[in-house]
């Protein structure tokens, strides 16, 4: 999918920092969306919106609402604050009916996760010379496939990437980027397993230079978020980054497998203290009948959900979008 597409300026050469979505993106985005929710839709939280086939939305209802939201991984306290917010706006608005109050609710969700969004991806703004996407998360959470599709995605629309093998802790992990980096045509930067993750972080940055990459892509080990040395060491290659690069890395994406339910909002906080986490890729999301974490981790760490994987291929990844993930759930 080429949700980045390098538009032409009038000379006829690529426009680096015109990203904008064409029409056909933005139906493939909501085509792409709608089949990642299936199953949630078909699951628990699809429950949600069958709570409003019925004309006037009683006292049981609030109640089936929140055994729906704390069952879908949710989580009590973020369910909480959400049906604290939709009663005061029901209160306040004398709604009545079920589609008074689901029109609230679709609100009340969409806000939560609009809220933590803050500025937009560095790839949707004018590129610095290298952008350095730092990529974290445990493993078996689908990160270097996630890595993968994110590098095809570039690749496609204009933007050549170069891919850093920092996971020297597992030979399979380097073995598994260079195969993705043979079938992608995209070059990666690897070393002996054990090596030095750090070393393996600088030598990527300098063939960037030397090449003229646009993207530096960085995988790092799956580090178990309850492994303090392991976190340190993360922070060790974030200091090599700045080093070359004081501002980056520009986008720190924390891989989260969308089934693992509250764990994965355990393993966002860890993350996030350690490297300061700037958006999730939400890996698997087509695979769960649950899709409830996602308004745990927008309410509870103000980090934005950026990308979704929508299936196992490469072209399935799609900018997440918190109007068409609502309106999915709520249908």
């Amino acid at each position: 999918m080429r949700f980045w597409r390098r538009r032409q300026d009038p000379d006829g050469s690529p426009s680096p920092d015109d990203s904008a979505f064409t029409p056909e993106q933005i139906e493939e985005i909501e085509v792409q969306s709608g089949r990642a929710l299936a199953r949630s839709r078909s699951g628990l939280l699809g429950q949600i919106g069958r709570l409003f086939d019925r004309p006037e939305f009683d006292d049981d209802l609030w109640e089936e609402l929140e055994e729906i939201l704390i069952a879908a991984d949710t989580g009590i306290a973020t369910t909480e604050h959400i049906l604290e917010n939709v009663r005061e706006q029901v209160r306040e608005t004398r709604a009545t009916t079920s589609a008074q109050v689901r029109d609230i609710l679709r609100a009340e969700l969409i806000a939560i996760l609009d809220a933590p969004a803050g500025d937009p991806p560095r790839w949707d703004a004018p590129f610095p010379d290298l952008l350095v996407i730092l990529v974290v998360g445990v493993n078996g959470a689908g990160k270097t496939t996630s890595i993968a599709k994110l590098a095809s995605a570039l690749n496609n629309g204009g933007y050549t990437p170069i891919l850093a093998a920092a996971d020297t802790f597992r030979a399979a992990a380097i073995d598994q980027l260079r195969t993705w980096g043979e079938r992608l045509d995209v070059r990666v930067v690897a070393h002996q397993p054990g090596g030095d993750p750090g070393a393996v972080v600088f030598d990527t940055l300098s063939a960037a230079e030397a090449d003229g990459a646009a993207v530096a892509i960085i995988d790092t080990a799956g580090r178990l978020h309850t492994k303090s040395n392991l976190m340190e060491e993360l922070k060790k290659v974030t200091r090599v980054i700045q080093r070359r690069h004081p501002d980056a890395p520009h986008e720190t994406l924390l891989v989260l497998d969308a089934t693992t339910g509250q764990n994965g909002l355990l393993q966002a906080r860890a993350f996030t203290e350690a490297v300061g986490v700037t958006g999730l890729v939400l890996a698997k999301l087509d695979g769960t009948a649950r899709g409830g974490i996602v308004f745990a981790i927008a309410s509870d760490l103000g980090v934005p959900v950026r990308l979704i994987g929508t299936g196992e291929g490469l072209g399935d990844l799609a900018p997440f979008d918190a109007e068409t993930f609502v309106d999915a759930l709520l249908a």
